[in-house]
């Protein structure tokens, strides 16, 4: 894998339900997710402007903008959390693993296939993603059926490939849960732990455990800590109050301590161990943001604005990874050198650019399958509309 393939391959957004403020909907949450995919999008427009990731090229006080990892940390997290609160709520009950199965893959593959052909589309026509070659008819039947982790082809989107470890985190959420309800939230912890550990130690030394690591196996922690973080929702009012807003960066500091001393080049080489230790304290933020805290953070979150971007979160990391390379290799590479002017053009233009392209494709791909459950009711909605526009261009008698 080339350095800016391992750049653009650091996020992806929770795609699980939302839940609303009148409909039950914990306030923050959609916010974190919309920014967690803008930083995604800021990140790749730094990774093109400034070659050499891992290494920070770029100025000083944009260092920050290379860990676009770490929003996969915040979005895996957060898919077990949302996921979570519904059985959070019922004694850890998830109401029908059938009924499970069937409505993620509708909340994801609708938008997931819509992006495929776009990217597609981009990447024959216009250009490919860096370090890729035009993709192939095995591209599309990896990506199509979601195994990029388990198969090498061309990409044609190098933010796919997480959304194919999201899909796989869903088919052990149902065991999670059982080992959860019967067992308890420690051990289900330990035990997914202990056995994503021993595939670090094990994978340096032995070549069949190293394939493993093409799977991402601490996303299965992360999304742990999310599930068990969302028990605070149905907890008793003793353990809402506990200071969780201040557990958190109390959690964060030791491992953001870590990554400053050692640099770049050597956190990006063990992220598997980093994003473990990240975990706890993004399981805890949520837990924090969930019981109202701190107020000022989570009225900040959910201003309309920032709301509003979380609920096409989806989109945006689906499709922003082909508007940002088509902008910054056919726009502004030929007439901008590498670095800070670079970054400034591109930002000014993938990312207006972007936000309006997902939302227009969200409000065809993704929100009315958000909105309408089945293939009945999205037909009735769709016929009811259509119906409300002839009407509205008929001429009056």
């Amino acid at each position: 894998m080339t350095s800016s393939e391992e750049g653009i391959r650091d996020g992806s957004p929770d795609i699980s339900t939302h839940v609303s403020a009148e409909r039950g909907r914990l306030a923050g949450l959609d916010g974190i997710r919309g920014v967690a995919a803008l930083f995604v999008m800021v990140h790749h427009c730094w990774l093109l402007s400034f070659p050499g990731y891992p290494a920070g090229t770029g100025p000083g006080w944009l260092g920050w903008l290379l860990y676009g990892h770490f929003a996969v940390v915040v979005f895996i997290v957060l898919s077990g959390f949302s996921l979570a609160v519904s059985p959070a709520r019922s004694g850890w009950r998830l109401g029908g693993v059938r009924r499970f199965a069937r409505r993620r893959a509708w909340r994801i593959l609708p938008p997931y296939w819509a992006a495929l052909v776009f990217s597609l589309v981009i990447a024959w026509t216009l250009v490919p993603q860096p370090g890729e070659g035009a993709p192939t008819a095995k591209s599309v039947a990896v990506y199509g059926l979601l195994l990029q982790d388990l198969f090498g082809a061309p990409s044609p989107n190098g933010a796919f490939w997480s959304i194919a470890v999201e899909a796989q985190l869903y088919l052990v959420f149902p065991l999670l849960l059982l080992v959860l309800r019967r067992a308890g939230a420690v051990v289900m912890l330990v035990a997914v732990t202990a056995v994503v550990a021993a595939v670090g130690l094990l994978a340096p030394i032995v070549p069949l455990v190293d394939t493993l690591m093409r799977l991402t196996p601490q996303f299965a922690v992360l999304f742990a800590v999310g599930v068990i973080a969302a028990g605070v929702v149905g907890a008793e009012e003793r353990a809402r109050r506990l200071p969780w807003h201040w557990m958190a960066p109390l959690a964060a500091v030791p491992v953001f301590a870590v990554i400053a001393v050692r640099g770049s080049v050597w956190t990006v080489g063990h992220y598997f161990w980093i994003d473990m230790a990240l975990g706890p304290a993004i399981g805890l933020l949520l837990a924090a943001v969930a019981t109202g805290r701190p107020a000022a953070l989570v009225r900040l979150l959910d201003l309309r604005p920032i709301r509003s971007l979380g609920s096409f979160s989806y989109t945006l990391y689906l499709i922003h990874a082909p508007i940002v390379v088509v902008m910054f290799q056919m726009v502004v590479a030929p007439h901008l050198p590498a670095g800070l002017p670079s970054f400034l053009a591109v930002l000014a233009l993938a990312v207006p650019v972007g936000l309006l392209a997902a939302r227009s494709f969200a409000a065809v791909f993704e929100l009315p399958f958000q909105r309408h459950r089945s293939w009945p009711a999205l037909r009735t909605a769709a016929l009811a509309r259509v119906s409300r526009m002839r009407a509205a261009v008929r001429p009056a008698p």
